[in-house]
């Protein structure tokens, strides 16, 4: 069985990504708008009452945008903590409350849902809650961490649990150093509940590099600090000192803010 990846969008304008199988799947995050979700599924031959389930990493607009649309008007089950089920509802961008969608998930305790074993788990941001997801099908592990200051002890056990890998590389330190962000900004961008940057990513990819991983994709690219060629350039670089050479031993994609993906088949 063929398992299939999509990014519809990744950065601050809107994430969502897809998993599936040949006949169904599930969305990690419903950041971008619905007509926009609809769309892309649509051209890539999907279906929207093919998704079984929405899963929501953290409360902020650019993760939740088309939650209400989808939980409440396709009545699609939205899956995430507690506490960020509650920030859902309080967020202004949802005009759609959730109510009869609501599905209430615990961190590190798996779930079953068909062929997904699911798995949440705490990632430090600046949400009202925040968690990434590891998910198993068909014996293959998908993390999602899409949010996230630090790699904490536990994130860390997560991504070196993947085979095919969704990590954030969130912004370049010299180009928001010297870029026009008021310091406020830049403060909480690179505080230990902001972003990833390109270097600290590479770096702990480099340091944890096991041949089990088999993809990374970079996500969560800021628009005004980072490249997507920098990005790419600053992890391949730090796995090639240790040996390990990007498009042999493992495959890393950078993913676009607001264009989506290639469908990959896996």
């Amino acid at each position: 069985m063929k398992i299939k990846f999509l990014s519809l969008g990744s950065g601050s304008s809107g994430n969502c990504y897809y998993l599936g199988t040949d006949t169904y799947g599930i969305l990690v995050d419903a950041g971008i708008g619905i007509r926009a979700i609809k769309k892309t599924l649509k051209e890539r031959g999907i279906s929207l009452e093919t998704i079984r389930a929405v899963f929501i990493t953290h409360d902020h607009a650019d993760h939740i945008k088309a939650v209400g649309h989808l939980g409440e008007k396709h009545h699609i089950p939205i899956y995430t903590t507690s506490s960020i089920h509650l920030g859902i509802n309080r967020s202004y961008c949802v005009t759609e409350k959730l109510s009869t969608s609501v599905h209430i998930l615990e961190k590190e305790t798996p779930m079953t849902l068909e062929d997904f074993k699911i798995e949440s788990f705490e990632v430090p941001h600046d949400g009202t809650d925040n968690v990434g997801y590891c998910i198993e099908v068909f014996g293959k592990v998908f993390s999602f961490l899409t949010d996230l200051g630090e790699i904490t002890p536990l994130a860390a056990k997560y991504i070196c649990r993947a085979n095919y890998l969704v990590l954030e590389a969130n912004y370049d330190k010299d180009m928001l150093r010297m870029g026009s962000y008021p310091a406020h900004l830049k403060h909480r961008i690179t505080g230990k509940n902001g972003h990833l940057s390109n270097s600290a990513t590479a770096q702990f990819l480099a340091e944890n590099y096991s041949d089990k991983l088999r993809y990374i994709w970079l996500c969560h690219l800021s628009k005004d600090n980072n490249h997507p060629e920098l990005a790419y350039k600053t992890v391949e670089l730090a796995l090639k000192d240790k040996g390990i050479l990007a498009g042999r031993d493992v495959q890393l994609y950078t993913l676009k803010r607001s264009i989506p993906s290639d469908m990959f088949e896996l």
